[in-house]
């Protein structure tokens, strides 16, 4: 059950305009309720924000993918500049085209490595989101978060934990959508004990994908992904899917975000100097 194929797939379809890739990123705002618990701690950090603080911030998107992050945080205020990084030459090729042909030119993307990549005491904002449990040296990355953070600043993680329980963690005949992760996720504790290893004086984290979320997650992304990889010919059926699935699947995730998780799959993790 491969889950990157599916999604690079998905990106070539979407990314023949830039009026479909921007489509593909309102898409994946709806459907990934990472997205979710992301832009609501973003809100909350620039409501936190002074006047002076707002005028001007460097933003660090670290491992910025598609560059949905980048494209929704440099959306906030024309002032700010979001430097993006990533390890794929071709992503970040593709990303700064597309960014330069829709004159968001606050934005720039550069291909790097997060465990050599340090830019010290200049970003206001780290974000990482599904990136740590692809690394395997991940406190060299945080001491590099921690070197480039202001000492106003806040990185921002989201990433799996090791409480699994929305599937991820089957290794049945059909795979896992983990098979690319060095570990399976992050005990709660663990992650905030290396950052402060790292320096950071200061932790927040809780959990994500409660039980409302695993249930969203199942409708919003596993059951499509499990027939997308049994035939390409079911991306014609997605729309007529979503119409009766995603109605449940936005309920799950809105108590998600609003709800306290005991115990949940994925993980919010914040961290200041």
């Amino acid at each position: 059950m491969q889950y990157d194929p599916i999604k690079k797939s998905l990106g070539k379809v979407f990314n023949t305009t830039p009026l479909l890739r921007i489509l593909f990123y309102h898409l994946l705002d709806l459907l990934l309720l990472r997205t979710w618990h992301v832009k609501h701690e973003i809100k909350k950090w620039t409501k936190s924000m002074t006047v002076s603080d707002q005028r001007r911030c460097d933003i660090f998107d670290a491992g910025s993918g598609f560059g949905q992050y980048s494209y929704y945080l440099s959306g906030l205020n024309p002032l700010w500049f979001v430097s993006a990084v990533d390890v794929k030459e071709e992503q970040v090729d593709d990303c700064n085209a597309f960014f330069n042909h829709i004159h968001r030119l606050n934005v720039l993307f550069q291909k790097d490595d997060l465990t050599t990549f340090s830019a010290p005491d200049k970003f206001d904002l780290i974000l990482s989101v599904d990136v740590m449990e692809h690394i395997e040296d991940d406190e060299a990355v945080f001491r590099n978060f921690f070197d480039s953070l202001t000492q106003k600043g806040m990185l921002l993680i989201s990433t799996p934990s090791d409480q699994g329980g929305s599937d991820v963690h089957d290794h049945g005949e059909e795979g896992s959508f983990i098979d690319e992760h060095v570990r399976d996720g992050y005990n709660i504790t663990e992650i905030q004990e290396k950052l402060k290893r790292a320096g950071f004086i200061r932790t927040e984290a809780f959990y994500t994908y409660g039980m409302p979320g695993k249930l969203g997650w199942r409708l919003s992304m596993k059951y499509p992904i499990l027939l997308l990889n049994v035939t390409k010919l079911f991306f014609i059926l997605l729309p007529f899917y979503y119409l009766l699935a995603y109605p449940i699947a936005f309920f799950c995730n809105w108590l998600d975000l609003r709800q306290h998780h005991k115990t949940g799959s994925g993980l919010i993790v914040k961290a200041w100097k």
